[in-house]
Parts: C-alpha cells; sequence; structure tokens
C-alpha cells in the first residue's frame, strides 16, 4: 500500500493533506524518515509514526450507539444534528455511516460502521435479520393484535409485512396505554409505527434494544457509543 493512502486511509488527512507532511518530513516507516508519497509499505508489519506518534492501520470500524431522540441517522446535514455529530474529534471518521436508519424521535441500538459488505448483509431483505423494539403504545393492544401481526399487516398503500412476533409486555385499561415488545424480520420505512397504526393504536415512545444477536449494552446512556468487541462483531458477522 502507497504510504500517502495508508495515511489517508487513517483519517489523518485528505491525500493531499498527508503528502505535505511526508514532503515535510513528518512520517517516518519503521524509524525512518520517508519522503516519497509513493513508498510501498505493509500495513501488517510495518510501524508508522507521524511526528513520532504510531499510527497503527486499521482498515474497518465498528460502534454501537444508544441513539438518543432528536438525532436523525444519517452522516451530514445543514439543519438537523447526525448521528456522526455525537463521535468525538479522536473516533470520528468521514467514512463512518449508521447500518440502517432509526426515525428522528426514536432511540436505542444503532450500528456505525465503515464496512459496506457487512452492512449490506445486515440490511438485505433476503437475510431477515431480527429487529426488536419495545414501544410505548396509545391503547389496548390484545391477543387479536398478536394474531394479526403474525399474520402478516397490510400497511399504508396496502403494502404486506412479513409475520412479525409481538409481545404485550403490559396493559394499563383505565389509561389506555401498552407496552409492547415487536420483532421484525423486514425494515420498511416507519414499519414499527404503520404496523401499531394499522391495528387502530398509536406508537408514542419506541426503542430499539436488539438488531440480530446484538443486544444494546444497558450501561450505555443515550447518547453514548462504545467500540464492538471482538465477539459482538462475530454476531453480526455470522448473520
Amino acid at each position: 500500500m502507497r504510504l500517502d493512502k495508508y495515511l489517508a486511509n487513517m483519517d489523518v488527512g485528505s491525500r493531499k493533506e498527508v503528502k505535505q507532511l511526508i514532503k515535510k518530513k513528518r512520517v517516518a516507516v519503521n524509524g525512518k524518515t520517508e519522503v516519497s508519497d509513493k513508498f510501498q509499505v505493509n500495513e501488517n508489519e510495518d510501524r508508522v509514526t507521524l511526528d513520532e506518534e504510531e499510527i497503527i492501520y486499521q482498515k474497518y470500524f465498528y460502534y454501537i450507539l444508544n441513539k438518543p431522540a432528536d438525532v436523525i441517522s444519517a452522516t451530514v446535514d445543514d439543519f438537523e444534528l447526525t448521528v456522526l455529530d455525537i463521535f468525538s474529534d479522536q473516533d470520528f471518521r468521514s467514512d463512518l455511516f449508521p447500518v440502517g436508519r432509526l426515525d428522528k424521535d426514536t432511540k436505542g441500538l444503532l450500528v456505525i460502521t465503515n464496512d459496506g459488505a457487512l452492512s449490506h448483509r445486515l440490511l438485505s431483505p433476503k437475510k431477515h435479520v431480527e429487529k426488536e423494539y419495545i414501544a410505548e403504545v396509545k391503547g389496548v393492544m390484545t391477543t387479536r393484535d398478536i394474531e394479526r401481526f403474525a399474520a402478516g399487516l397490510k400497511i399504508d398503500g396496502d403494502e404486506l409485512c412479513l409475520p412479525a412476533e409481538l409481545t404485550i409486555e403490559q396493559v394499563d385499561e383505565e389509561n389506555e396505554e401498552s407496552t409492547i415488545r415487536l420483532v421484525l424480520y423486514e425494515g420498511k420505512y416507519h414499519q414499527v409505527k404503520l404496523m401499531v397504526h394499522a391495528v387502530g393504536k398509536e406508537v408514542t415512545h419506541l426503542k430499539r434494544i436488539r438488531m440480530g444477536a446484538l443486544y444494546l449494552d444497558d450501561q450505555l446512556e443515550a447518547g453514548d457509543y462504545r467500540e464492538l468487541t471482538e465477539e459482538e462483531i462475530k454476531l453480526l458477522e455470522n448473520k
């Protein structure tokens, strides 16, 4: 790999910027100052430093974020706060993106990565990766609703949803409110809200707690994130 590409991939700067760093003799390979941006390095063996600080090569990055409300699942926006705006300067990379999306007012589990292949596998309709949610609902959910969800509901525009697993966690008949757990096998736009609306109720609060075999870390407060462990990455890769 060319030295300038190595540094650019590690988000040290653009290709143009890292070329200037190399020309200014601020970059060394295995302890020797290197002035050619075309110099070939082995990302698995060579030691690359910038101002004597080692730049360890890492191809892919994986984070788990507990998305707060009022933040959009996008990489950049001129008006709204995005999930990448939450990242510190130290962790931010220009190639990071959210795997799928959660509505602006939806909270919970969101995977952030630069691994496009993993994202494709998790979002592919053919894979049917499970997505689990907890929702607060205005209205009393019933066993009939469970049956309708299990059969596959039609939502706006007569679009048919795949069968989904609805569990009623709690019902407050006096205030006509319910707490439900819902497992989906696809990711249609506003799907949870539209399915609940199709049975005559309304979602008031929504949180995603699982994607595939990866659960939301209950130690993460809303707006917090951390790198995925190797075990957690394997859980996603096996889907």
